[in-house]
C-alpha cells in the first residue's frame, strides 16, 4: 500500500495561517483586544517600512516567539483546531483584507509590559492593551 500526502490546495491561506501562528504564540489568544492589537501592529509596520505583512511576522527581532530560545516558541506549533489559534485566523484574514481598524494608534513596535527591551527605553509607548506595550 502506497501512501499520497494530501496537501492543501490553496496556497493563498498559508501567510494568514503563518502570522496567526506569529500572533497566537505571543498573544496566547488571551484577548480579543490584543490579538487585534498585535495584528494592527503587523499591518502598521508593513506599510511604514515598504514590507510584506508576512516579512514583519517573520521578523525574529520583532517577535520573540520565533527565537528557539523563547519560552513562546513551542506555542508556534499550535493546533490548528485550538480556538484561540481560530480566534487569531479570524483577526488576522480580516487584517490582510483590510478590515481591520488600527487598534493600536499606528503603533510599528511592541513588547510585554514585564520587559523592558533596549530599543524602548528612549520611547514612550502609546497604547497598553492588556499588558502589550505599542510604540511608534
Amino acid at each position: 500500500m502506497q501512501l499520497t500526502l494530501i496537501k492543501n490546495p490553496d496556497e493563498s491561506l498559508r501567510p494568514i495561517y503563518e502570522i496567526a501562528r506569529v500572533v497566537y504564540a505571543q498573544t496566547n489568544a488571551s484577548s480579543l483586544a490584543m490579538v487585534e492589537a498585535l495584528a494592527s501592529m503587523i499591518a502598521n509596520n508593513a506599510r511604514k517600512t515598504n514590507r510584506s505583512v508576512i516579512d514583519v511576522a517573520r521578523d525574529a527581532e520583532i517577535f520573540d516567539a520565533l527565537n528557539d530560545s523563547s519560552a513562546l516558541n513551542q506555542r508556534l506549533g499550535v493546533p490548528t483546531n485550538n480556538r484561540g489559534f481560530q480566534m487569531c485566523l479570524r483577526v488576522v484574514s480580516r487584517m490582510m483584507r483590510g478590515n481591520l481598524p488600527d487598534c493600536c494608534r499606528g503603533a510599528t513596535r511592541f513588547h510585554v509590559s514585564t520587559q523592558m527591551p533596549d530599543w524602548a527605553l528612549a520611547r514612550g509607548y502609546i497604547a497598553d492593551v492588556d499588558g502589550l506595550l505599542f510604540y511608534l
